[in-house]
């Protein structure tokens, strides 16, 4: 695993979760909430150069079956377009099954409930999305999901 912090990213239509690791990989921490729209990319650019990513982990919303629906298109699109902006080879596609699900439960668990756990799921699920990518590159030795190539 090549060092350096890399962002998760749980895209939404109303909130994008930003999430980071720290700078060896081990742990995804949630980080912010951007409200999705404009200056969303400009944002999480921001982030990617503040932090000095290595690498965006931006999460493919698949159903338990593994069928891409609305939801995985809207996300594969955000990753190119985001690809379009961060160098090359940075952003990746990681499956993202019931992260949403993990993040509230672990919320609910925590004794953080009502709009106080709406303003941080996002953040949370990006931080099991990330965390996932993290542990799945840590026992393979390899990036885990697709790399995202910008359009042009």
């Amino acid at each position: 695993m090549r060092p350096g912090v890399r962002l998760g990213i749980d895209v939404g239509a109303v909130r994008i979760g930003v999430a980071r690791s720290d700078p060896g990989g081990i742990l995804a921490s949630p980080l912010e909430t951007v409200k999705a729209g404009r200056g969303d990319y400009d944002r999480i650019v921001a982030l990617a150069a503040e932090h000095e990513a290595v690498e965006v982990v931006v999460g493919l919303p698949t159903s338990l079956s593994g069928r891409e629906g609305a939801a995985a298109q809207a996300a594969r699109r955000f990753a190119a377009a985001l690809a379009e902006r961060l160098p090359e080879g940075t952003v990746r596609l990681q499956d993202e099954r019931l992260t949403t699900v993990t993040a509230e439960n672990g919320l609910r668990a925590g004794g953080v409930h009502g709009q106080a756990r709406r303003k941080v799921v996002d953040q949370a699920a990006a931080a099991v999305l990330l965390q996932a990518a993290l542990d799945g590159e840590r026992l393979t030795g390899r990036p885990s999901g697709e790399i995202v190539r910008g359009s042009s």
